[in-house]
């Protein structure tokens, strides 16, 4: 079977000169006709992505294009969301986070998180931001690789209030994802039509101010658009009652 490792193999040997492993993956790339041994005169022997190979890789880039779109479209749809609640809204940003050491015993260290969505409520007054993080699975294979990686939970729950996963649905419409597959201490939104569900609501805690290289970065970056044009108005009435903590 062709999988992850054996598309990545032949991207590699497609972009180099084609130096043989002589691995695992090789074999079943070269028992597939998807690589062939080709030997120069000067005797090394170099290999070859072969017609059928390169199909594979076209399948290959078609497929990781539209988890790309799908993915970017709900992406938006969350932000327009925040943006709507009066929130403002940034996508693409790599914000440094701590996360526990890899004992108890360890100190904290320091990585950098990706959030797919980031935003704060529209307030001047420092306590009252509370930063929500929403991370957006489209892909089941993605889900299950992400729910391996306790530390970027922690990073992502570090730098927001709250956490909140979105599962897009497959090609035949159906969840990628079942709630109780979501650790606790993150919400879960669901896409149902072409609207977005809250299954289960994120738990919140208080941040009473955001780092200063958080701050820097945000100052750095242009927040997503809020739709119309209209500038969302000011929310210094306390952190109770944020929509973000209560879904889209």
């Amino acid at each position: 079977m062709i999988g992850k490792p054996h598309a990545r193999r032949l991207r590699e040997i497609y972009r180099s000169a084609g130096w043989p492993c002589q691995d695992l993956v090789e074999i079943e790339l070269l028992a597939a006709g998807l690589v062939e041994r080709v030997r120069a005169g000067s005797g090394h022997e170099t290999l070859r992505v072969t017609d059928a190979g390169i199909q594979v890789l076209a399948a290959t880039l078609q497929g990781n294009r539209a988890a790309r779109s799908d993915h970017e479209a709900l992406v938006r749809q969350v932000a327009r969301e925040m943006a709507r609640a009066g929130r403002v809204v940034w996508t693409g940003l790599s914000l440094r986070a701590q996360v526990p050491g890899p004992t108890s015993e360890d100190p904290p260290q320091w990585c950098i998180a990706m959030p797919d969505v980031f935003s704060i409520r529209n307030t001047t007054v420092e306590a009252y931001v509370e930063p929500v993080v929403h991370e957006i699975k489209v892909r089941r294979a993605d889900l299950l690789g992400d729910l391996k990686k306790p530390a970027k939970r922690a990073a992502y729950l570090d730098l927001g209030g709250a956490c909140w996963y979105v599962l897009g649905n497959d090609a035949k419409g159906r969840p990628i994802g079942e709630p109780d597959e979501i650790p606790a201490e993150c919400g879960v939104m669901m896409v149902q039509g072409t609207q977005l569900t809250v299954v289960r609501p994120a738990p919140r805690r208080p941040v009473e101010r955001l780092p200063f290289p958080v701050w820097l970065e945000l100052a750095k970056r242009t927040p997503h658009a809020v739709e119309g044009g209209d500038q969302a108005p000011l929310v210094d009435l306390g952190p109770a009652g944020d929509p973000a903590n209560e879904g889209a």
